[in-house]
């Protein structure tokens, strides 16, 4: 018998290195790299001094350097004179934030803001805003568990609510003959989707498009969106960045709201007040009476508190100390009312450049210019040092001159 033991006793150990040799995550295969930030490190990477990086979706001044608004850094000046602790927020949030960022959305005037009808729960950041929205509706929308979002659309979205349980369908939006808004196909998709579905908006600067309805084609949408029964979710990432007026930019969610439509909301500061990386955002819902909006915000908070428990501090001090104070607020809107026109200038300069080389309508190369697959550019990458030698090589490229 021990002559048998002993060989056994032997292998054991070979067995058990043999065995964890074999790691538990062996076959766990890599992901794709992100098609954002994929694109940032290959920018990084390259030692060319013409390199343009049009992927990252953050603005840069006309140096093409990242910029901290004036008005940012004095609310940050303002909060270190006071002290501030760095205590835990409520689940929900910095309530003098959550309150003015629905202020800034839905108006001052706005019914159910008034009302105290609007349940409302800070985010980290846009993302977050659509991922509490997401797992709210999957939890409590009566109807379908589908979403419609317009094709195309951020390329987020689809991940953010198919991991919230959504189901993750399209309608029509952009035409690509045309190189606009595919008006009459969006209104045939929205008349087709089933009643009682829920349609995911961009209230401005659509991304990746650009394009944006006009106030009377908002208003034709909303009609339809009313006859169907369909509940509108909007997404709005860019107040104030499309127009460079945060009123003009909020016309199709107030729209909405002053039509009678029960609607959700996802917010986002990190474009128009630039705290990127402060992860700044709301989600909110307007509801029937207070009551009704109490009852939310209980569920809401119970979505949130096993997902992140809370939100960050800092960026939403920052923010509230902006929107609550009114000589910051101006100074804010003028300098989103900058960021804007100096994006629209470099939009029309790069379209005057274009037509002026004679460039053909699409793109095939690219010569250390860094964009994503799908064709979308950051606007706000270009600035006047850049703008002609990225025509110049757009025009080539297309004309196979590269």
């Amino acid at each position: 018998m021990q002559a048998i033991a002993r060989p056994l006793a032997r292998a054991a150990p070979r067995q058990v290195r043999a065995a964890a040799a074999l790691s538990t995550w062996a076959n766990v295969p890599a992901g794709p790299p992100d098609p954002i930030l994929g694109v940032t490190e290959a920018f990084k990477a390259d030692q060319d001094s013409r390199k343009i990086n049009l992927g990252v979706g953050a603005y840069r001044d006309g140096n093409g350097k990242p910029y901290v608004l004036s008005s940012v850094k004095k609310a940050e000046e303002f909060l270190t004179a006071n002290n501030p602790d760095k205590e835990y927020l409520p689940i929900s949030g910095l309530p003098e934030f959550t309150k003015a960022a629905a202020k800034l959305a839905y108006g001052a005037d706005s019914k159910p803001l008034n009302d105290s009808a609007v349940a409302v729960v800070q985010s980290i950041s846009g993302t977050g805003a659509l991922r509490i929205g997401g797992a709210f509706f999957h939890k409590f929308f009566p109807h379908s568990k589908a979403i419609y979002i317009p094709n195309p659309s951020w390329g987020n979205h689809t991940a953010v609510f198919r991991d919230s349980g959504l189901e993750v369908k399209q309608y029509r939006y952009f035409d690509k003959k045309t190189v606009g808004l595919d008006f009459q196909g969006l209104k045939e998709d929205l008349r087709s989707i089933p009643t009682n579905s829920l349609v995911l908006l961009h209230a401005c600067a659509h991304n990746p498009t650009g394009v944006d309805p006009t106030p009377e084609q908002w208003k034709e949408i909303s009609d339809i969106i009313k006859e169907k029964s369909l509940f509108p979710f909007f997404d709005m990432a860019y107040q104030g960045f499309a127009s460079g007026d945060t009123t003009r930019d909020a016309f199709a969610l107030r729209h909405f709201v002053s039509e009678g439509h029960q609607v959700a909301l996802s917010q986002s500061f990190a474009k128009n007040m630039g705290l990127y990386g402060e992860r700044v955002g709301a989600f909110s819902v307007t509801c029937a009476d207070e009551g009704e909006k109490k009852r939310l915000e209980s569920q809401l908070k119970i979505i949130v508190r096993p997902m992140y428990s809370n939100p960050p501090l800092h960026g939403a001090r920052i923010a509230s100390t902006i929107l609550n104070s009114p000589e910051l607020y101006t100074e804010w809107e003028d300098e989103v009312k900058g960021m804007a026109n100096r994006i629209i200038s470099m939009r029309d300069r790069l379209y005057d450049n274009l037509v002026s080389l004679k460039t053909p309508a699409s793109v095939a190369q690219k010569a250390h210019i860094y964009m994503t697959a799908d064709g979308r550019i950051s606007m706000a990458g270009l600035n006047g040092h850049n703008v002609d030698y990225f025509s110049e090589s757009v025009s080539k490229a297309v004309k196979g001159e590269l």
